[in-house]
């Protein structure tokens, strides 16, 4: 999609500091970030919402791969939170399926 941010990123259009890819997903780092590791995992195609994640795959394979993502940069030890926000009302600013990967810190609960 064109005038999608995330899509722009995915198509090398617009930088962004890539953590790792593969030819489904996408982990770059947060620009404004609110934990000391805060990464957004992305599909490579666009998917507007978790809503609209109608491939059976699709959600699992990007859980699997912001876990393994974390494990690679030693979140697991402490432990890391993964959140989508679904909508306005949520909190979700860019309309492509992102997940948030943060860690580094102790999380409070309950968010937001």
């Amino acid at each position: 999609m064109a005038d999608c941010l995330f899509c722009r990123i995915v198509a090398g259009e617009i930088p962004a500091t890539i953590v790792k890819r593969t030819e489904d997903a996408v982990a770059f780092r947060d620009i404004d970030p609110r934990a000391p590791t805060h990464l957004l995992v992305i599909p490579t195609r666009h998917v507007a919402a978790v809503r609209d994640a109608a491939d059976d795959g699709l959600l699992g394979g990007l859980l699997r791969f912001a876990a393994g993502v974390a494990s690679e940069l030693g979140l697991d030890a402490g432990g890391y939170r993964i959140v989508t926000n679904t909508g306005k009302d949520a909190g979700q600013s860019v309309d492509h399926l992102h997940f948030h990967v943060l860690g580094g810190r102790k999380m409070t609960w309950p968010p937001g």
